[in-house]
């Protein structure tokens, strides 16, 4: 059943993303922020400081995408020629993870918390191990991923402005290609240019807001016609921006219904903050982030009429009362 919520109109809202919280987090303007997680040599710090506070995000985005690949369109794109999805803000490649490997999210916080120091402690039900060296760790992810790898994987390309993590991704083996690049504050390289040129999807879990319509319109200008654009944004996010640039390059947007759970706040300040934000946006936040996490709204971008659009979205839209949270 489609939503009253399908739209394109939003009121104006404060772009204030969540960041992912490191071990000794405090905060700053309101939020947890910190970025030392996000480009170290390995996943390991990442999933370790993001497990306590259910980070459940990527669990979300990669049962929309697999949904999306086989509706009519994608499905379509796909007898063209290989179909390629590009995730963007892909850090150490998570996403591309779940949608190509028989894994779940939690099967990857036990597997990194096996591989990290005080993993008993962090995993009392599975064994610990010598912590290995991140080349090590390398290695093991390397057979880790290729031993789970899904029959039907799809061609998965990152980019992201953390070079450590996203060239990690690459060398695990999650993604075909990677693309150390900011978009916000420079014009795509050439081979990237190549690269969008055949990307049927676009995916964005969480990473809207660190990056604006700056990067979406560098980025759509070198899409092909048929691209498709599925991004999970924060209510404390406003995506209106980004709706309008892609509408500028023929893209139509909806937005589907109900929300998908990212993490809990790690403080009450944090929490404060953004029941300040939603209510700014005139959204209310009774149900959701007063109950102590972060939701995210799925937005929906396709060529063609609002009507087509909304008919692949209700093959795709599960929200968390549907999906289980």
């Amino acid at each position: 059943m489609r939503s009253n919520r399908n739209d394109t109109e939003q009121p104006a809202r404060q772009t204030d993303p969540a960041a992912a919280v490191p071990d000794s987090a405090s905060a700053t303007g309101g939020k947890s922020s910190f970025d030392d997680i996000y480009d170290q040599p390995d996943p390991r710090a990442y999933y370790r400081t993001l497990r306590p506070y259910e980070y459940r995000i990527p669990h979300h985005a990669q049962q929309l995408t697999r949904r999306l690949l086989g509706t009519k369109p994608l499905v379509a794109a796909a007898e063209r020629g290989p179909l390629a999805v590009l995730d963007l803000c892909c850090s150490y490649g998570l996403n591309a993870a779940l949608l190509n490997h028989a894994l779940t999210l939690d099967d990857l916080y036990r597997h990194y918390a096996r591989h990290d120091t005080g993993a008993e402690a962090a995993d009392p039900g599975g064994s610990a191990t010598t912590r290995p060296g991140p080349a090590e760790l390398l290695a093991v992810d390397r057979e880790f991923y290729a031993a789970h790898r899904r029959y039907d994987a799809v061609r998965t390309l990152g980019l992201d402005a953390a070079a450590n993590a996203v060239g990690y991704a690459r060398d695990a083996g999650l993604l075909e290609r990677s693309h150390h690049e900011d978009l916000e504050r420079n014009e795509p390289s050439e081979a990237l240019k190549a690269a969008l040129g055949g990307v049927s999807l676009v995916t964005v879990s969480g990473g809207v807001g660190y990056v604006t319509e700056r990067t979406f319109a560098r980025l759509v200008r070198h899409l092909p016609p048929h691209a498709w654009v599925l991004a999970l944004v924060l209510r404390t996010v406003d995506y209106g921006g980004i709706v309008r640039t892609l509408a500028e390059h023929g893209l139509t947007t909806v937005r589907g219904p109900g929300t998908h759970r990212q993490r809990r706040f790690t403080s009450a300040q944090e929490q404060r903050h953004a029941l300040e934000a939603v209510r700014a946006a005139g959204l209310t936040p009774e149900g959701y982030e007063a109950d102590g996490y972060y939701h995210a709204e799925l937005w929906l971008s396709g060529p063609g009429d609002r009507e087509s659009v909304l008919a692949v979205l209700d093959e795709v839209a599960v929200p968390d009362e549907a999906s289980g949270g």
